[in-house]
């Protein structure tokens, strides 16, 4: 037992935090996901070595000891959508950063009430404008369960109700379909007016041809 008020490190940082591939990599996942410090991103990464460690000394046990500890590792999983009900240990060892970091809080309530950033529904996260079922979670880093996730949604008085909204389909003037035809059109106008100009021009001096031969007979 250690001391209550020095309490241990839930996280643990890069043997080689210098390194240059490591910091771009840490850096774009910091803005995909809207983490506020590396300090959540090496948590995370933490939390994802300990599940990762559990599943490995499974395989190390006897088979009949394996048949009875995998599925509470695999059902406790699952509750928080890693993982199908009927998964394995394989599927455990093959889990990223990106599969935990998509269950956040902060991560669910940008897909689903269509913010324009993750930091936007951070500050709605830490303003208190989210509810789970009947109460108030103001934690982004929250780890949203399965049967919690149809349960999220904005208070009442939050003003992103009037300024989130769904994105539009295509209209019918913007389809794909519509600017192809347009193209099309003006290409096809183009070329009209490409091969009338000679024939205009024929004509033209067609017109002057016999003005000049009747002035020189004239003279």
């Amino acid at each position: 037992m250690g001391d209550i008020k020095n309490f241990r490190k839930d996280w643990n940082k890069p043997k080689r935090p210098l390194n240059f591939e490591l910091k771009m990599e840490e850096l774009k996942i910091l803005g995909t996901f809207g983490l506020k410090t590396k300090r959540e991103l090496w948590k995370a990464r933490t939390e994802l070595s300990r599940v990762r460690n559990q599943a490995r000394s499974l395989l190390a046990l006897r088979q009949e000891v394996r048949e009875k500890e995998e599925p509470i590792l695999i059902h406790s999983l699952s509750r928080i959508g890693l993982v199908e009900q009927n998964a394995t240990l394989d599927d455990v060892l093959n889990l990223e950063i990106n599969d935990l970091l998509s269950r956040r809080l902060q991560t669910i309530i940008m897909k689903k009430f269509y913010f324009k950033t993750p930091y936007q529904a951070r500050q709605a996260i830490s303003h208190g404008h989210i509810l789970i079922g009947d109460r108030v979670v103001n934690i982004p880093s929250y780890v949203v369960k399965v049967d919690e996730e149809e349960q999220v949604k904005l208070t009442p008085e939050s003003i992103f109700n009037k300024i989130l909204s769904k994105p539009e389909p295509e209209s019918e003037l913007g389809s794909p379909e519509t600017e192809n035809m347009e193209i099309q059109a003006a290409s096809t106008e183009a070329k009209i007016s490409t091969d009338e100009k000679p024939a205009t021009e024929a004509k033209i001096s067609t017109d002057e041809k016999p003005a000049t031969e009747e002035k020189l007979s004239t003279e």
